[in-house]
């Protein structure tokens, strides 16, 4: 294949499924079919592999600075990667829809009666889902990024020396290179499972059909988030998982109530299981696990599998420039984001541990600074400065930022916890979401924030305001003097910041104030 020919498939259905308008558009935009990949430049100030979230943003914001730098992006799929195709934005859109039905179905509190029978159309919600992600594609867009004065490419990519990379039947001449091809769902290695089929985030959002009864394996994060979206929009769903409690990295007081409203809504938890086989039966599928010493099955129609990543290394041929990776953690890079081959960087779920839209596009940032802004080496930006927060998508949502009290009593902290529920916030009561709270930890003796978790309906909504104290070293006597909108649930926040204010009010204190009002 020449670079004047179009490198792709002329199949929409190799890319994505249901082939329908939306998701046409969708791969108009992310990877047309007709793309001309364009001449290469004599040599690149960058190449970027991979058109995910970090790819992204390393290609548009070395473009964009209008410095005249050459900037290459080659990605073999879809740009947009995960979080666009198969991640953040279609999951979202189902969470979406399956709260509609719960708030429908959890009415009678607010004096409105419920619908005897609430008619899910799964199809409709499906296809929402595929219309709103057509919808935003643009903004990931070959032309787009053509537009902002990005060569990109489609086609898979390897190194071939420590300043040249391989695409189809040419080569890219480099400065510096990043890899950011990210990762994919992990294969649970479970006896039968791949002859019975399985689906994973990368497939599960290409249903039409409702499976009746739904088997998800994993009971982190994204386990959890679909176990519960497809629950509520009328599937029976079994959750299976290894440990006996879910979201077991989260706080444990958050996880609990998580797993205690899954339980109220009748999903059906199998906890501290191993699963030792699965079949495929006239009737559907059948999985076999053990728990608690007793072997049970369970028959479905379809297994979601949401139990972990494996980073994309592979075909990259990372060890002929000197790049080293585990197949297991990624790529290996230090904490400018630099491979072992000085003239390489990573960003993204390639070699973090945090899997994060936001923390792809954070490194990204860092990136750009240290290949391009940093020269002899000097004022490099580092990963372990930021403040990275993450928020688990589930109703109610669990939000973290900073350390947990085991971590900081690992680094020698000694530290205390103020906790507000939010059964003592008058909004909360209003919306009838008592069920929660904002729990701050801070090293004792002092109003330093090392961390926090927030459970509530919209979390993720609030923990922004505690990233950013922690991120600019502002303490709880700062956020004590912050005036909040009232009647708010982020009030939580605020009354944290006052518990920890009255603290200081010791009957030493207490004698001073006394002594100034004399005066006063």
């Amino acid at each position: 294949m020449t670079q004047s020919q179009a490198y792709s498939s002329d199949r929409y259905e190799d890319f994505i499924q249901p082939v329908d308008a939306y998701n046409r558009d969708l791969i108009a935009n992310v990877h047309p079919l007709d793309w001309i990949n364009p001449q290469p430049a004599a040599i690149y100030d960058l190449v970027v592999i991979g058109a995910g979230t970090a790819g992204l943003v390393v290609a548009a914001g070395a473009a964009g600075l209008g410095l005249g730098l050459k900037v290459a992006l080659i990605e073999k799929n879809l740009m947009g990667g995960d979080c666009l195709n198969v991640g953040c934005v279609p999951s979202k859109c189902v969470i979406r829809s399956s709260r509609v039905v719960a708030d429908m179905r959890d009415s009678t509190p607010f004096g409105i009666n419920p619908p005897s029978h609430i008619d899910i159309d799964f199809a409709a919600v499906m296809e929402r889902m595929r219309k709103i992600r057509a919808g935003i594609s643009h903004h990931d867009s070959a032309e787009r990024f053509r537009n902002l004065g990005v060569d990109v490419f489609f086609g898979s990519a390897k190194f071939v020396n420590g300043n040249a990379i391989a695409i189809n039947n040419t080569q890219l001449r480099f400065k510096k290179a990043v890899i950011a091809t990210g990762a994919r769902a992990a294969d649970p290695q479970i006896a039968g499972l791949a002859e019975a089929g399985y689906l994973t985030n990368e497939t599960v959002f290409s249903l039409t059909d409702r499976p009746k009864r739904l088997a998800v394996i994993g009971g982190g994060p994204i386990g959890c988030e679909l176990a519960q979206a497809f629950h509520r929009l009328g599937c029976e769903v079994t959750l299976l998982h290894k440990n006996p409690h879910l979201l077991d990295r989260e706080d444990a007081d958050a996880a609990e109530i998580v797993q205690q409203k899954f339980m109220r809504d009748g999903l059906n938890l199998v906890l501290g299981c191993a699963i030792a086989k699965v079949e495929k039966t006239d009737n559907g599928k059948v999985i076999h696990y053990k728990q608690n010493g007793t072997v049970n099955q369970i028959e479905v129609d379809e297994i979601l599998v949401g139990a972990g990543r494996s980073p994309n290394v592979e075909g990259l041929n990372l060890e002929a420039v000197g790049v080293s990776y585990d197949k297991r953690r990624g790529v290996i890079v230090n904490d400018y984001l630099q491979t072992t081959n000085p003239l390489i960087f990573a960003a993204g779920d390639i070699c973090m541990n945090w899997k994060f839209t936001h923390a792809a596009d954070a490194a990204a940032r860092i990136v750009i600074k240290n290949t391009l802004f940093s020269p002899f080496g000097l004022s490099k930006s580092k990963l372990s400065d930021l403040v990275m927060p993450w928020v688990t998508y589930t109703d109610p949502e669990i939000a973290h930022v900073g350390l947990y009290t085991a971590e900081a009593k690992s680094k020698g902290l000694e530290t205390d916890v103020i906790k507000i529920p939010f059964s003592s916030i008058d909004r909360a009561i209003y919306d009838g979401e008592t069920e929660g709270f904002v729990k701050v930890l801070h090293q004792r003796g002092s109003d330093r924030i090392l961390g926090a978790t927030i459970v509530a309906r919209h979390a993720g909504e609030m923990i922004s305001e505690i990233t950013f104290a922690i991120a600019t070293k502002q303490g709880l006597n700062a956020l004590s003097g912050v005036i909040h909108s009232y009647p708010t649930q982020a009030d939580a926040i605020k009354k944290a910041a006052d518990a920890y204010r009255k603290t200081l009010l010791t009957p030493r204190t207490q004698s001073i104030l006394k002594f100034l009002t004399k005066f006063s």
